[in-house]
């Protein structure tokens, strides 16, 4: 297939990327790029490389990758509860900062030949191209313009972006009480003399603070400074003296992006444009730079431009659909976050690593026993065994009725308030449950109302609450994440049931704290 001209529509990272894979695989081309701001003015800080993103930009071009990773920071990671703490390296993982990144990326499209065009709002059908690569953001106005069925779907927490002009000694996860509420900060250092710093919280303490008024008054290109001021404050046993900083800094709520279809005529959709995932999977920018890979490779395999955006689409779709699902599942832990507090930091950052369903325990294990051990003590009142099988383990182990937060009225067998096991046989009617079936969780949106209606019809059992449904594995995690919410709202010992060949996700619910027991029932793999 030929092409004449490629137009595309944004200079951040995925644009800056098509552009000049394009170029390089079609030298003949003419290649633009059309960015309504100007150079060396870009908002934000940090963005995360994850080692899995760095070996596919390896593959399609390690020249702009060995520039990008020479201006990058890496970094372990600790997650502290006040004065507790606990972490894991993760060297793996980098930081380079977005004017950096940028700057490399329009170097490298420029010595491939791509024009750069800087300080003009295009529209796609002004332009002169074959082919119109929109990647033009979150709030894309070619999408909104085009036919491609959007939903945006909107969180109930509120986060903004800021920095600190220091390198932070790793990565950190920290919350903080005040007056007004819980505020809980993502940082990590990516230059010798910066760290992002992004801080979020709920609407409660988000308006108990009077930030609903600075935000309203804020104009649209400004930096919310009495956010900053009270946050510097807030935070400031982690600052080291240090105030933050800002850069178009304002409160934000979380949008996440589906499209019904990516491609309308001769435009496409790329990166967040197409579709957004939550910041706290680090991926905004990672599924920019892979979709702007698989775009050129569908255009070099097809005869003509319909079949291959056609193709784009098919083969990026699932990807982007797994990572928009991990990332709904984490926005929607970390917006509950407060709810647990109350866990040893430890087993706490087991909760944080397994939220989503995407790093089992065993996986986590296998590269911080230590963490992990400590943590499966705080929560089961011993030590596991060298080398046991995580999850065996786990679902062996009786529920206490002394833990901390495991107070459930209901009695257990032969009328103890204990079980000898976290398994319990598939049979409701033995504890004199109450069932609610959640049913199969297949939907692309929606799934918090669909979460918080479950929690409201659970929220007054006083006994038992047995939660059922498909026996797919997003809706095993999806009544899991019910669990935890009944677990911590209702006084009623939680019962999840489960096919058995998704025990690993269950055990990972048990040593989370997300359910008091589990239920296994035959599988498919049975």
């Amino acid at each position: 297939m030929q092409l004449r001209r490629v137009a595309v529509l944004g200079g951040g990272p995925g644009g800056l990327y098509a552009a000049r894979l394009i170029k390089l695989a079609r030298p003949g081309c003419d290649v633009v790029v059309h960015e309504q701001g100007v150079p060396d003015q870009t908002f934000g800080f940090g963005v995360g490389l994850a080692a899995r993103t760095q070996r596919r930009l390896a593959e399609a071009d390690p020249a702009s990758l060995d520039d990008i990773l020479a201006s990058a920071w890496s970094h372990d990671m600790r997650m502290r509860v006040g004065d507790r703490e606990a972490g894991m390296s993760v060297s793996s993982l980098v930081a380079v900062g977005r004017a950096e990144l940028l700057a490399v990326l329009q170097r490298h499209a420029e010595d491939a030949g791509v024009k750069l065009e800087f300080g003009t709002r295009r529209a796609a059908d002004d332009l002169d191209a074959d082919l119109v690569i929109a990647a033009d953001g979150v709030g894309s106005a070619t999408r909104a313009a085009g036919s491609f069925g959007e939903d945006v779907e909107v969180g109930t927490g509120w986060y903004l972006w800021a920095g600190v002009d220091i390198a932070l000694p790793h990565a950190l996860f920290a919350p903080e009480r005040t007056e007004h509420g819980v505020y809980v900060t993502h940082a990590y250092p990516y230059a010798p003399d910066r760290s992002t710093f992004l801080v979020e919280t709920d609407e409660a303490t988000w308006r108990a603070a009077g930030f609903d008024r600075t935000t309203a008054a804020l104009p649209f290109d400004a930096s919310d400074d009495v956010a900053l001021d009270h946050l510097s404050d807030v935070f400031a046993r982690h600052l080291d003296g240090h105030r933050l900083i800002g850069n178009r800094t304002r409160w934000l709520q979380f949008r996440t992006v589906r499209c019904a279809r990516w491609h309308d005529g001769r435009t496409v959709l790329l990166g967040d444009a197409a579709h957004t995932a939550h910041y706290s999977v680090g991926s905004g920018t990672k599924l920019a730079m892979e979709d702007a890979i698989a775009l050129v490779a569908a255009l070099d395999g097809a005869d003509d431009l319909g079949t291959a955006l056609t193709a784009y689409e098919t083969a990026r779709r699932p990807a982007v659909t797994r990572i928009q699902d991990i990332a709904e599942r984490s926005r929607r832990w970390w917006e509950t976050f407060p709810e647990r507090l109350d866990l040893p930091v430890e087993q706490l950052l087991v909760a944080y690593m397994s939220r989503a369903g995407n790093v089992s325990l065993d996986r986590f294990a296998a590269g911080t026993p230590d963490l992990v051990g400590a943590a499966l003590t705080q929560w089961a009142g011993e030590e596991p065994p060298a080398g046991a099988a995580l999850t065996d383990w786990v679902l062996d182990r009786p529920l206490r009725p002394s833990t901390p937060g495991q107070e459930p009225v209901a009695d257990g067998p032969a009328g103890s308030r204990g079980f000898d096991t976290r398994v319990v046989p598939d049979d409701p009617a033995a504890l004199g449950a109450t069932v609610l079936d959640l049913g199969t969780d297949d939907r692309p949106s929606g799934r918090e109302e669909a979460v918080e209606a479950a929690v409201s019809r659970g929220a007054d059992v006083t006994g038992t609450v047995w939660l059922t449904g498909g026996d797919d594995r997003s809706s095993v995690l999806t009544r899991l994440e019910v669990a935890e919410r009944l677990r911590r709202r209702a006084p009623a010992l939680v019962v999840v049931a489960g096919p058995a060949d998704l025990r690993d996700d269950l055990a990972d619910g048990l040593a989370a704290d997300r359910t008091h027991l589990v239920a296994l029932r035959p599988g498919k793999d049975t």
